[in-house]
């Protein structure tokens, strides 16, 4: 789904006046980068908050009804989700409806299934709905922590999970009408609560969406959704190299994100005096079966993972010595070396993110990182 199709249909509109709550429509596309990720509209009144979520992340396109009910202090007291592929059937693998009801410090959680109902009471002090990326929902904390004046709150999440706990949204103030979330997510909020932008470009997501009028047909645009299957796949470079003895063999295996119309170098993708997993999902490994001299310095025979550092100086490729973790987990007390990466600009614009082992001669060769428009590179030696 093109982005642009969606934003004409909201041009006509404007952003709701601040006023007190009363009956409100709203809406909010998600977006990453050029492309669409999901798409939620909303209607909220005193006592209840009905809407609708659609998502095509994953491997299907999903589309989560919702209906909460509110008390008169403005908790939640009741929710159920319905939940449908594009066509308007059951998606595999995901029950068809969850409803909570939620009395005391205490919601009850029943689950519907083709073959089976399990219901499951959970501690749900505060909490308030969400079904991802459904991030509107939130404005039931928002208004909450308004109410109270509180600078942080834990909100548990009555969420379209099965799991044996509630998963919680730790909310921080940060002055004015932002309120953070750990991992990087802002929200900015008006002064009654109500969510007016969603920010997660500083996330690993990306994703961002803005406050628009309600009034979508849902089921119009989930019909010519497509799922965006992975966002990253996998890749792997290879370079074998004659040396002394047999077996000068280099491997990395990473991840592949898209730029989507990103900025990359010293931008959203890549900002200045920051680190970075060098690819997408899983740490980047590094496996190289001699030792190999980046001019003065050699690293060692073995597996490693690799990050950037994209110092305001040029940016660094760090060899690190943790292995099997998860790209975002770095411990700098680990590193083996920091290695100057040379800058270009590349041939061509490179959408997919690529990492390249050349071999220049028979015992030398570079690695090369190429994403958007430019490219970074280390020649080595292998010993």
């Amino acid at each position: 789904m093109k982005p642009h199709r969606i934003f004409a249909m909201l041009a006509c509109s404007s952003i709701l006046p601040m006023t007190a709550l009363t009956a409100q429509q709203a809406s909010f596309v998600y977006r990453l980068g050029k492309d669409t990720v999901a798409v939620e509209q909303f209607t909220r009144t005193a006592s209840r908050l009905t809407g609708e979520v659609l998502s095509r992340s994953g491997p299907t396109v999903v589309r989560v009804e919702y209906d909460v009910a509110v008390g008169a202090d403005g908790k939640t007291t009741a929710v159920t989700y319905k939940l449908f592929g594009s066509d308007g059937k059951a998606v595999r693998g995901r029950p068809t409806e969850m409803r909570y009801t939620i009395k005391g410090d205490s919601a009850t959680r029943v689950v519907v299934w083709p073959d089976s109902t399990p219901t499951r009471t959970l501690g749900a002090v505060g909490a308030v709905p969400f079904a991802s990326p459904s991030y509107g929902m939130l404005e039931l904390a928002f208004q909450a922590m308004r109410r109270g004046s509180m600078t942080t709150g834990s909100f548990p999440l009555l969420g379209v999970g099965v799991g044996a706990t509630l998963a919680t949204a730790a909310l921080t103030t940060a002055g004015g009408d932002t309120i953070r979330q750990p991992g990087g997510v802002v929200y900015l909020v008006d002064r009654e609560g109500r969510l007016q932008k969603y920010d997660g470009s500083s996330t690993t997501g990306k994703l961002v969406a803005t406050r628009g009028a309600g009034g979508l047909n849902l089921a119009s645009l989930a019909s010519r959704m497509t799922p965006m299957g992975v966002l990253s796949t996998r890749g792997m470079a290879r370079g074998h190299f004659q040396t002394p003895q047999p077996g000068g063999v280099i491997m990395v295996d990473y991840g592949r994100p898209l730029v989507r119309d990103r900025t990359v170098w010293g931008g959203l993708l890549i900002p200045l005096d920051t680190i970075w997993r060098l690819g997408a999902n899983e740490a980047t490994h590094f496996a190289t079966a001699r030792d190999i001299a980046f001019g003065d310095v050699t690293v060692p025979a073995g597996l490693y993972t690799l990050f950037l550092y994209n110092a305001k100086s040029g940016p660094l490729l760090v060899v690190n010595k943790q292995i099997g973790q998860w790209g975002t987990i770095y411990d700098q007390t680990k590193d083996v070396v920091r290695i100057p990466l040379t800058m270009a600009a590349a041939p061509e614009h490179v959408e997919e993110f690529t990492i390249t082992v050349r071999q220049s001669a028979p015992s030398r060769g570079a690695l090369e990182i190429a994403w958007g428009v430019q490219t970074a590179s280390a020649a080595f030696t292998v010993k």
